[in-house]
C-alpha cells in the first residue's frame, strides 16, 4: 500500500500520543464512563416516543452484509430499518498484499464479525491501515482490534479520540450483551497515529483513494473517501440513509453546504455512516431534511420561542417515518446555537437537557407509538 500524497500530515510518536491522552479532563471521563462503548449518543436524557405517520413514506429495511461495490472495494452494511437496530457501517479496500479498513464499529463482536468478513473477502491479507471518518465511538471503538496497524484520521478526530482514550479507566470491560460483547473484553481505545488537515491520497493496489476534509458537517473532523475511478464516495456520518441525521456535534448550515459539494462531484455510489448504500438522490433527501428544518426553526427562533417548544411544534412531513426521528430535538438545539452565534463543536449537554425536558413535558399524555432508536451500545 503506497501513499501518493500527504498534505498537511502529522505523524504522532508514541510519547506525543500519550501526552494527548493524559491531557483529557476528568469531566470527559465521568461522562464517557456512563456510555458502554463510547458511542455517539449524547448524554442528554431520552426523548418521548414519536408518532408514525400514515401519510409519510415508509422506509426500507436492510440486512448486514459485506457488499462488493467494485473490484476490491466493499461496504460493510449493518442491519437496520424499522424494528431493527440502526448501527454504524464500515468498509474495506483490498490491495495486493494488504487491506484498508474504514471505521471499526462499536462493540467487540460486531468488529470481529467485520474483520472475519474482511479476511474472507481479502483472502486472509492483513489489515495494515484503518481510517477513522470521525471521532464518535460507534466508528472508533473497535480500533483496538486492528492494532498493530496505522490508524489515520483528521487532526480534530485524533484529538477527540485521545480524550476518549483517557476517559476509560484501566481494566474497564465492555458490558456483556448478546451479539455485542461477551463481557470479558477490555476496553482500550486506540488513538490515530497519523493525522491530516486537508487531503491524503493512498494507492491501494489499483484503487486510488482520496481522503478529503470538506469542512465541518456532522462534526468538526469528518473526512470522506473518494474513489475517482470507481465513482464511489465513503461519506461516514455526513450521510445518514433513511435515518434522521444526528446533529448533536454538527454545524448544520455547513453540513448542508458539504452535501451540495458532494452532489457536484463525479460520484455514482455513496456509502453512508448509517443505513443502506445510496446515491446523490438519497443524500439530497437527507440534506433537504436540514434545509426544511432550518427554515422552520428560524421562524420560531425569530418569534422568541424556546428550542423545546419549537421542536414539539415542528412537523417533519415526509421525513416523519425515518428511524430515530426524535433526534429532531437536538438538531433544533444546534440550529438555535447557530442563530444566536453560540455554536461550539462540543455537544451542548445543558441546552439539550433543557430542550428535551420541555419537549417531553409538552408531549406528555399524547398517544405515541414507540420507535426503534439508533443502537449505540
Amino acid at each position: 500500500m503506497t501513499q501518493g500524497e500527504n498534505s498537511g500530515v502529522g505523524r504522532l510518536s508514541r510519547r506525543e500520543a500519550m501526552g494527548l491522552v493524559g491531557a483529557a479532563g476528568l469531566g470527559v471521563a465521568a461522562a464517557l464512563n456512563e456510555q458502554v462503548a463510547n458511542a455517539q449518543a449524547p448524554p442528554a436524557g431520552p426523548v418521548a416516543p414519536w408518532t408514525l405517520s400514515s401519510s409519510a413514506p415508509s422506509i426500507p429495511s436492510w440486512n448486514t452484509e459485506l457488499k462488493q461495490l467494485a473490484p476490491n472495494v466493499y461496504a460493510y452494511i449493518q442491519a437496520g430499518g424499522l424494528g431493527k437496530p440502526n448501527m454504524s457501517n464500515a468498509a474495506l479496500i483490498v490491495g495486493p498484499d494488504s487491506m484498508m479498513a474504514i471505521d471499526t464499529l462499536t462493540a467487540p463482536l460486531l468488529t470481529k464479525a467485520f474483520i472475519a468478513a474482511a479476511k474472507r473477502a481479502g483472502g486472509g491479507k492483513p489489515i495494515t491501515h484503518v481510517i477513522d471518518t470521525h471521532h464518535h465511538g460507534d466508528h472508533i471503538a473497535g480500533n483496538q482490534f486492528f492494532v498493530p496497524c496505522e490508524i489515520v484520521s483528521h487532526e480534530y478526530c485524533r484529538d477527540e479520540v485521545a480524550k476518549q482514550a483517557a476517559a476509560v479507566a484501566p481494566g474497564t470491560k465492555f458490558a456483556k450483551r448478546e451479539g455485542f460483547a461477551e463481557g470479558t473484553e477490555e476496553r482500550k481505545i486506540a488513538v490515530p497515529t497519523t493525522a491530516f488537515n486537508d487531503k491524503l491520497v493512498y494507492n491501494v493496489g489499483n484503487v486510488l483513494v482520496e481522503w478529503m476534509f470538506l469542512g465541518p458537517a456532522h462534526t468538526w473532523g469528518d473526512i470522506v473517501a473518494y474513489l475517482p475511478k470507481e465513482k464511489i464516495l465513503f461519506a461516514g456520518d455526513i450521510f445518514f440513509s433513511y435515518i434522521t441525521p444526528f446533529g448533536h456535534n454538527a454545524h448544520i448550515s455547513k453540513w448542508i453546504e458539504v452535501c451540495d459539494r458532494i452532489n457536484k462531484m463525479d460520484v455514482d455510489v455513496i456509502v453512508p455512516g448509517h443505513g443502506p448504500v445510496g446515491n446523490k438522490n438519497e443524500l439530497a433527501q437527507m440534506a433537504e431534511y436540514y434545509v426544511f428544518l432550518k427554515s422552520e426553526v428560524k421562524k420560531r427562533y425569530a418569534a422568541g420561542m424556546t428550542p423545546g417548544r419549537a421542536a414539539a411544534e415542528i412537523k417533519m412531513t415526509r421525513w416523519q417515518n425515518w428511524a430515530v426521528p426524535e433526534q429532531l430535538v437536538r438538531n433544533v438545539v444546534r440550529l438555535y446555537a447557530e442563530f444566536s452565534a453560540t455554536l461550539v463543536p462540543d455537544v451542548m449537554d445543558d441546552a439539550n437537557n433543557n430542550a428535551i425536558a420541555e419537549y417531553n413535558a409538552l408531549k406528555k399524555g399524547a398517544t405515541a407509538q414507540s420507535r426503534t432508536s439508533l443502537d449505540l451500545a
